[in-house]
């Protein structure tokens, strides 16, 4: 049961739909994955307005999926209840935070799941699991009903096991969506540097853009270390305020596991210049994408550099690496699994594009995910 915070066996012939325990459903206990949250939850007054188009369309939905807690953290792990287990292999992390809604499509619990992303919580999951997640445009999907990490990051979108499942989601999401008529003909290369880097993953990402047939480009992009730093004091200024109450509480900050007490704790001494420093580096890193932007329609990278890490690691890996940076930058993004020969695990291609170009990004996928041939067990 570590998938489901909430099993809601609901009847009908509708697709089916996981929601990650942020986000409101009528009458259900919203957790956040965590203890301190659940142990004064009440059931939810009304659905999130997120959930309005599945509601219309009929959609069933099974039940609200686990996470790191309070959407802190990017492993997956629960401590209070239970960690999913990753479809592909038991012994290796499921990835995080929204572990439940890439594990329930992952195992065929669900359609389509929705989960949602502040620094990579869509997409680090679904490369691990080996399904198909769109990070949204900033602002595209309302949050309302949604449960905070850091408002200025946040984004809710779906999770699925390939990008049919995925436009399908988006048609929930924002009723009446629809692929663009035509893929991208160009895309960036952005190569992923650091200790971390695999070249098994970067080898996967070529073969899969040579099978592709678009044309591809060599771009480089400049200033992650400086992305990172920034993303993650707006993420830690913002947390601070979202989960203040939690920390103001001795009840409740005893409730918190060790993990997000003290990423908390640690979260509360980010000053007003910490932050000023981020916003304006905020801001260059947004021109800089725009920059690219006029040089490819999209851009590839890995999702995260490396195969999912055994479960015994814990949170030490920088998991975040190259999907918080965009975050930062407010822009849509597809994780697709693509085959990495001499591998028994997939790895997962990252498809960025320019604010609200989600219909071009998935029509591309689609391209990019036939041409690769990947297909879960």
């Amino acid at each position: 049961m570590a998938t489901f915070i909430t099993r809601l066996d609901q009847a009908g012939g509708g697709l089916r739909l996981a929601v990650k325990d942020l986000i409101d459903i009528q009458g259900v206990p919203t957790t956040a994955g965590s203890k301190a949250v659940a142990d004064r939850a009440i059931p939810a007054l009304a659905d999130a307005p997120c959930l309005a188009g599945a509601r219309a369309a009929g959609a069933v939905i099974v039940g609200k999926t686990n996470l790191n807690e309070l959407a802190y953290g990017a492993s997956g792990l629960n401590e209070h209840f239970g960690t999913p287990v990753n479809p592909l292999d038991p012994d290796l992390l499921p990835g995080g935070s929204s572990s439940g809604s890439a594990v329930a499509v992952g195992a065929g619990d669900a359609d389509v799941a929705y989960g949602s992303d502040t620094g990579g919580s869509i997409r680090v999951p679904a490369a691990y699991c080996g399904v198909a997640g769109l990070k949204t445009t900033h602002g595209r999907v309302p949050l309302a009903g949604v449960w905070p990490l850091a408002p200025s990051l946040d984004t809710v979108g779906p999770m699925a096991r390939d990008v049919a499942g995925l436009v399908a989601g988006m048609a929930l999401l924002e009723p009446g969506f629809a692929v663009s008529a035509d893929s991208a003909v160009t895309l960036g290369r952005v190569r992923a540097t650091g200790e971390a880097q695999d070249p098994a993953i970067e080898a996967a990402l070529d073969e899969a853009l040579a099978r592709g047939g678009i044309s591809v480009a060599e771009l480089e992009l400049d200033g992650w270390a400086d992305a990172l730093t920034a993303v993650y004091t707006i993420m830690a200024a913002e947390a601070a305020i979202s989960d203040g109450t939690l920390m103001a509480d001795p009840l409740s900050r005893a409730g918190l596991g060790a993990g997000v007490r003290d990423r908390l704790a640690q979260a509360a001494q980010v000053t007003g210049e910490d932050e000023e420093v981020a916003r304006q580096f905020q801001r260059e890193w947004q021109a800089t994408f725009d920059r690219l932007f006029q040089a490819a329609q999209l851009l590839v990278l890995p999702t995260v550099p490396f195969f999912a890490p055994p479960v015994s690691t814990g949170a030490k890996e920088p998991h975040t690496r190259l999907t918080a940076p965009v975050n930062l930058a407010g822009l849509p993004a597809l994780a697709l699994p693509v085959p990495a020969p001499g591998s028994r695990l997939p790895a997962s291609l990252q498809l960025i594009g320019p604010a609200g170009s989600e219909e071009l990004i998935l029509a591309t996928g689609a391209v990019l995910e036939a041409a690769a041939g990947y297909r879960q067990p």
